[in-house]
């Protein structure tokens, strides 16, 4: 899928998937578990060194920047132990060249241990835990192999990081359980000190042809080269969180960071959100104009368009085969990113909070315009919802920071007055 090569790309991002979609949990609304299904039933889900040791060299080569960022995320990559991410280091070192090298682990946290710890700790990893809330929500979907909870466990590991000082923060997919009790979710992940949130809103549809074809039960990515208008209107699954509570989420949450926690919890989309109000872009790709810089790579040494779009028709080759500097800078993979913005429909186009959304992320663009049009995102709704009750904070939170005063005043100026 590289097709033609164009002038190449300084700096890119790629989601490293060394066990590819190999978990041990079994979690209710995974969009990743079934991509199992595209690979051989034999197939050893484990990155090999020669695999391992080409990505490495390439990804610190390929990029001119002084700072290599490496993600590395699954299933569950700490299922590969940690003489694996040792190997890791050892082959980040021996290529960095004089490049600053950055490890960022995303993990369910149900398998860290202390040997673990130190590891992440003396190697600087910032680490990504995914836990959806208390327990009687995060249990809701976040399930181990038997379909029990498994929040005991990521509480254990949520100890240990604290324990031996390890950076980390914490990711929440909010779906249609914990979306109905956002004050819950937030004061409960502030309060075990999550210093930076993300908030990742879930919704999925019930399987199309393609997905079919390819035995999963999920659909497809809409694609965005018009046939979207002609596809079917699939049914979205019963854990997709809905627009409407989506924005109460978002709006419920925003109101109490910004009279309590401003500087003090980091909230990924308000930080992105203010960022797009002073006209410096918020560094997210959902929100940003155009994309194709983020991609996915499996274990196999397989590359894709991007880590919500790793099915075949996105496959742009494999690092075994192919320059990873070629595949970011192919011909397809800048059209998948130039379609983000000349794909919008009218809709979008005229909306007076566009340059805060930009239609947020192709995956979710299944619905259609008030007027018919397709490609409209799911969520639209609650954004347009959450950009209006947040902006007169947000301009005011500009105003202090044009002024070279610290957001954090917005605190201060909303304390109601002494009698």
């Amino acid at each position: 899928m590289t097709g033609v090569t164009s002038s190449p790309i300084s700096a890119f991002h790629v989601m490293t998937k060394p066990i590819g979609p190999i978990c041990n949990l079994d979690c209710t609304y995974c969009f990743y578990l079934e991509k199992e299904k595209l690979f051989p039933s034999n197939e050893n889900f484990r990155m090999k060194d020669e695999v391992l040791e080409h990505y490495i060299r390439q990804y610190i080569e390929s990029q001119n920047v002084p700072e290599i960022s490496f993600a590395w995320q699954g299933g569950e990559p700490t299922l590969l132990g940690v003489n694996y991410f040792r190997r890791i280091v050892e082959l980040q070192s021996k290529y960095a060249n004089g490049k600053r090298i950055q490890n960022a682990l995303q993990t369910n946290g149900t398998l860290l241990t202390d040997e673990w710890c130190e590891f992440l700790l003396a190697n600087q990893f910032l680490v990504g835990l995914s836990i959806d809330g208390p327990a009687r929500l995060h249990d809701a979907y976040r399930v181990t192999k038997k379909g029990g909870g498994s929040y005991a466990k990521v509480i254990s590991g949520l100890r240990l990081l604290k324990k031996h000082g390890v950076e980390f923060n914490t990711l929440t997919v909010v779906n249609r359980a914990n979306s109905k009790h956002p004050l819950d979710v937030y004061r409960f992940l502030r309060d075990i000190g999550s210093g930076f949130i993300q908030f990742i809103p879930l919704v999925e549809r019930l399987p199309d042809a393609e997905a079919k074809a390819l035995d999963l039960d999920l659909a497809t990515p809409p694609r965005l080269d018009g046939s979207a208008a002609s596809a079917p209107r699939l049914p979205v699954t019963e854990w997709s969180v809905e627009p409407k509570q989506y924005g109460i989420f978002l709006c419920t949450i925003f109101d109490e960071w910004v009279k309590k926690d401003v500087g003090k919890t980091f909230v990924q989309i308000f930080d992105v959100t203010l960022g797009n109000w002073v006209g410096q872009g918020g560094g997210l790709c959902v929100f940003s104009e155009k994309c194709g810089t983020a991609m996915a790579m499996e274990h196999n040494g397989d590359v894709y368009s991007c880590d919500h779009f790793v099915y075949p028709h996105y496959k742009l080759g494999n690092i075994m085969h192919q320059s990873l500097g070629d595949m970011v800078s192919s011909e397809f993979q800048r059209q998948f990113g130039e379609d983000k913005k000349s794909t919008l429909p009218q809709y979008c186009l005229t909306c007076d909070v566009r340059h805060l959304c930009h239609g947020e992320c192709p995956k979710h663009r299944f619905i259609q315009t008030p007027d018919g049009e397709a490609g409209l995102n799911y969520f639209c709704a609650a954004y347009k919802q959450f950009f209006a009750h947040s902006r007169p904070a947000m301009l005011e939170m500009a105003d202090l920071l044009r002024q070279r005063r610290p957001p954090t005043d917005i605190m201060r100026q909303r304390l109601p007055s002494r009698p």
